[in-house]
């Protein structure tokens, strides 16, 4: 007899027929001795849904400029607490993954939603996030042809923000997938004198050059590029920044994460998900709580 969950696994290729025709091939899949373990969980719905946002908002306020270091038109995304401005708030700086944009992540994390819900009823002191458009395959490094999103953020978008009243002496930064990777390379540049605290959520860290070809092409602009950019080979620029990586269990990254939570030991946890909003949203309470308290004990 075929079952409702052959027919559903089929769609796997090698791994599905596994499931489909074997318990001894399913658990070489579920324990990732074949490929297929995160279609397969996603077949099976282990990513879970994405959880509503919290009844909370914000008016959001939107920054654009031309930027020189991008050599595009840049936006920025700010949203404060709610019935805050920017004035005297300490600021996160919040880099969406590939393919996206400021508003997007805001839009899709519901980050309008989950920051003035932290700071209402979660008792997280307040501050203010802000997405920026840092391109839709940068991986958030100074690239060859120019395009320069890390430049961007330091030399524009925190000068910017200063000149509104915010505090950027020392700030915060969150990103998911490119983004997290984007987070560690700016805490990197700019190190403990600057960073209060650091949320890679998922981030796209690969274990080669190779690696990083195959997922996205446009991740880097070549193997010495990828080098210079490893977050594995500058670990000691990231000591005294309180860092907290989250990743899901059934995320692509979950290897590289894991192999990073090893050799750094952030806050987080390796958690049941994949690389997806409902993951991401089901952390951002904690990883929120963990920006705010660390940015206001400076």
């Amino acid at each position: 007899m075929i079952t409702r969950r052959a027919l559903l696994l089929g769609g796997l290729g090698a791994a599905g027929a596994a499931v489909a025709t074997g318990g001894t091939a399913y658990a070489l899949v579920e324990n990732e001795v074949l490929p297929g373990k995160v279609p397969l969980d996603r077949a099976l719905g282990r990513c879970g849904r994405v959880p509503a946002p919290p009844a909370a908002s914000a008016a959001v306020e939107r920054m654009t400029w031309r930027s020189a270091r991008r050599r595009a038109d840049v936006t920025a995304t700010v949203v404060p607490p709610r019935g805050r401005s920017l004035r005297g708030l300490p600021v996160v700086v919040a880099l969406h993954g590939s393919g996206g944009s400021g508003a997007s992540a805001v839009r899709g994390l519901a980050l309008d939603r989950y920051l003035p819900d932290a700071v209402a009823r979660g008792g997280v002191p307040p501050f203010a996030l802000v997405a920026v458009d840092g391109g839709p395959d940068s991986y958030w490094h100074p690239r060859a042809n120019g395009d320069d999103p890390l430049g961007m953020i330091i030399d524009e978008l925190l000068p910017r923000l200063r000149e509104r009243g915010a505090q950027t002496d020392r700030i915060g930064a969150i990103g998911w997938s490119m983004g997290g990777f984007g987070a560690l390379v700016l805490t990197r540049r700019l190190g403990a004198a600057r960073m209060a605290a650091v949320v890679a959520s998922s981030p796209a860290l690969f274990a080669s050059y190779g690696d990083a070809r195959a997922a996205n092409a446009r991740a880097f602009d070549g193997a010495a590029d990828f080098r210079r950019h490893d977050v594995f080979a500058a670990l000691d620029a990231l000591r005294g920044v309180p860092l907290r990586v989250d990743c899901g269990t059934s995320d692509p990254f979950a290897a590289m994460a894991r192999r990073f939570r090893d050799r750094v030991r952030p806050e987080g946890a390796m958690a049941g998900g994949c690389h997806d909003d409902a993951f991401w949203r089901r952390r951002l309470p904690a990883q929120l709580a963990f920006l705010g308290h660390h940015l206001d004990a400076r």
